[in-house]
């Protein structure tokens, strides 16, 4: 999807996870409008409308960003860093899902302002399950900033 209108911006370079990630939010009918960003890099392109994605408009950003760690380009921490220091970009939900298992990931997640962090389960229908529950809650549950948040900065 190279459109305006992503409700979900997946920031994931393993094409595995992101294939299963993507079937299970459509699977579950929690978002059509889903953009898969393959590494860092073309994550903070799409974020900050430039290059490939210069088309796009910080009026319609995602409502959500499901973000791995470990990245090529770079990685899931600077785009992190760089997401919530733009006033643009910082009201958006950012959900570290991440193989990661040290603490200092999730202590550093969280510093750089995270959301959530999330471990991926490795069996497959747990993966599916914790995808399941992160988009009910961040797609039906949870209460977005009003548009004007993104706006003013």
């Amino acid at each position: 999807m190279h459109g305006a209108d992503v409700d979900i911006l997946l920031v994931e370079d393993s094409p595995e996870d992101a294939e299963l990630t993507l079937h299970s939010l459509r699977r579950n009918n929690l978002a059509n409008r889903i953009h898969w960003a393959r590494d860092g890099e073309e994550g903070l392109d799409f974020l900050f409308c430039r290059g490939p994605y210069s088309n796009r408009s910080f009026q319609n950003p995602p409502k959500v960003v499901l973000l791995d760690l470990k990245l090529p380009k770079v990685d899931g921490l600077e785009v992190l860093r760089q997401m919530k220091e733009d006033p643009r970009t910082r009201p958006i939900p950012v959900v570290v899902l991440t193989s990661s298992r040290e603490e200092a990931d999730v202590v550093r997640g969280y510093r750089n302002g995270a959301n959530s962090y999330v471990q991926k389960p490795v069996d497959f229908d747990q993966f599916r399950e914790a995808v399941r529950q992160l988009g009910l809650y961040w797609m039906v549950t949870n209460e977005a900033p009003p548009e004007t948040t993104y706006s003013r900065g």
